[in-house]
């Protein structure tokens, strides 16, 4: 448009009806230093709009509709002394992030900028915006890879500065153990322990030594070890078939010291079973009781005690306690009014304790202590649920609630109303499990799919300034 006018250096496009400026609107204009485009309509201006004005020195903007301007427009003015942007009213939300810090490290001259929202920020300027840090960044989770095989849990260890995932595939006969690899930056398979019907894989790290509790629906259960001449897992050593009969749960936990970890067992005929490290192996340590079909157990610090949380598809969770003088499990209390709970999870927020209990229809709960017991906070209703787990990643803090019969839903803690609220729906098909899994400075977490593929989410943080 002007490229016939290379020594142009003054230039007036004032009242005009102008309502857009575009990309290169003054190219060849390589020796402009005032530029007036005041009193028009504009309401955009593109990223490149002033590009190759090296010699401009004052800018006026003024008096036109702008709310909003895009990152970094005046990264091309070398010379810029003076810019006017009175007379338009922005929306000092995170798009003017760049602005603001940008105001804060410029030597030009600039009039004030004012906002005309968020509403909070009406009719003050850009400058007496206290910080966009906290607000102009959301979260989200998106598929990172998808493995072609059904699972119904997943466990995750660290070995030797490395990330593993110890996968769970009924279907396939197979505990599935992957490692994440820094190159390709995916998890890749690294061994593979064969067995029947397994419903769970656990892995318990003592010393330098790997184990993997690979708990069946037939033909007992058993532990495996890693050996490092095989590099592969090898089998270590069985666990009693006639206490455990029919495993739902496998639950990892220390108490002075010394390693337990405990097996829910779900059939009528089978004994929850509290098994402990001796030095040489693991041994059945304490059964919990009888004829109450455990779908779940939860270990849990209550004020600086040890309990297990078991619940039961025969009566309301109830609440274990380590006794310290006989060293064992005692009954405590029970969680009432909690019929037909699949699981129970426990976790920490701002230094106090909650717990998600999983129902498969109707509403599954969130609880919080309150020094005394556990209170209801939340309902969150269930459509075909068999898992609420909560995660975290850094101050974000997530409950995955599954379904067999539509989307799963993600919500997250909001700080303010003190409640889960929803944030994302995802699809996978007969989630029982999910599994957050962090490597490499990022966050991922895996939910298993006892009818479909086994897929992997990434925890993302997005820049809403840009």
């Amino acid at each position: 448009m002007f490229s016939h006018l290379p020594s142009l250096q003054l230039l007036l496009l004032n009242s005009n009806s102008f309502t857009a400026i575009r990309d290169d609107a003054f190219a060849g204009l390589f020796h402009l230093e005032y530029l007036f485009i005041e009193g028009n309509k504009i309401e955009t201006i593109s990223r490149n709009a002033f590009r190759g004005l090296r010699d401009l020195t004052h800018l006026s903007l003024a008096n036109n509709h702008i709310k909003a301007l895009p990152r970094d427009v005046f990264s091309d003015l070398d010379s810029l002394i003076e810019l006017d942007l009175r007379g338009n009213k922005f929306e000092c939300d995170c798009k003017a992030k760049w602005l603001y810090l940008w105001l804060k490290m410029t030597n030009s001259t600039v009039s004030d900028v004012l906002c005309i929202g968020p509403p909070e920020y009406q009719e003050k300027t850009l400058n007496d915006v206290p910080s966009f840090d906290y607000e102009c960044t959301t979260t989200d989770f998106v598929v990172h890879q998808t493995l072609p095989y059904q699972s119904v849990s997943v466990d995750t260890f660290n070995s030797k500065n490395d990330v593993y995932v110890a996968i769970a595939q009924p279907s396939m006969e197979n505990c599935m153990v992957l490692e994440w690899d820094h190159i390709e930056m995916n998890f890749r398979s690294y061994d593979n322990i064969t067995g029947q019907s397994i419903v769970g894989c656990k892995a318990i790290l003592i010393d330098d030594q790997v184990f993997v509790v690979v708990a069946q629906l037939f033909g007992g259960s058993h532990i495996y070890k890693y050996d490092e001449s095989w590099t592969k897992f090898v089998k270590f050593q069985d666990i009693e078939v006639s206490r455990i009969s029919k495993p739902n749960d496998i639950e990892l936990f220390q108490i002075e010291d010394e390693t337990f970890f405990v097996i829910a067992d779900s059939s009528k005929a089978g004994l929850s079973t509290v098994y402990k490290w001796n030095s040489k192996g693991f041994y059945s340590y304490q059964s919990l009781h009888e004829w109450f079909r455990d779908t779940d157990a939860e270990f849990v610090d209550i004020d600086g005690k040890s309990h297990l949380i078991l619940s039961s598809r025969s009566q309301v969770p109830i609440i274990l306690q380590w006794n310290k003088s006989s060293k064992k499990f005692v009954p405590h209390s029970d969680i009432p009014n909690m019929e037909d709970v699949l699981a129970v999870k426990s976790f920490r927020m701002q230094n106090a304790l909650y717990l998600s209990l999983t129902r498969f229809i109707g509403d599954s709960r969130v609880m919080k202590w309150n020094s005394k017991r556990f209170v209801e906070i939340q309902a969150l209703p269930s459509r075909g649920a068999m898992t609420l787990q909560p995660f975290s990643f850094k101050d974000n803090h997530y409950l995955a609630l599954g379904s067999d019969y539509t989307f799963s839903q993600i919500y997250q803690w909001d700080k303010e109303k003190q409640l889960f609220t929803k944030f994302k729906e995802i699809y996978v098909q007969a989630p029982r499990s999910f599994t957050a899994v962090s490597t490499d400075r990022r966050d991922f977490f895996f939910a298993s799919s006892f009818k479909g593929k086994t897929k992997i989410f990434e925890h993302i943080v997005v820049d809403l300034s840009l």
